[in-house]
Order: structure tokens, then sequence, then C-alpha cells
């Protein structure tokens, strides 16, 4: 029973959410910023977004 609850565990996906939006300090070195990094994670954030909205469409249309 414990390999399920720790199969769907969500905190790592919350705490991704969380460091995908949140604005990046310059001075922190752990995680590199280069264009290529800075437009991979843009593009995370719109992918992220469309799907939210998609799923509030279904649920939606679901309902009514």
């Amino acid at each position: 029973m414990s390999k399920i609850k720790e199969y769907f565990k969500i905190g790592e996906v919350f705490s991704y959410f969380i460091r995908v939006f949140k604005k990046h300090d310059p001075n922190d070195t752990r995680y590199p910023s280069n264009f290529n990094i800075r437009m991979m994670h843009g593009i995370n954030k719109i992918s992220i977004l469309m799907f939210l909205v998609c799923l509030i469409v279904i649920f939606v249309r679901r309902c009514s």
C-alpha cells in the first residue's frame, strides 16, 4: 500500500509549478541561466497554462 501512496505523490509536481512560475534569482548559481534554458521555461509556462485552460473547458463541457 505504501508503494501506491508513493507513486501518487504530487508534491514534486506542485513544487515544479512553483519553481517554473517563480522569478529567477540571477545570483543563484544552482540553476544556470542561458538563452536556451530561459526559452525552455517560457515554453513550459505556456504549455502548462494551455493544459489548465483545456482542463477547465473539459470540466465546463461535462458539467453543462
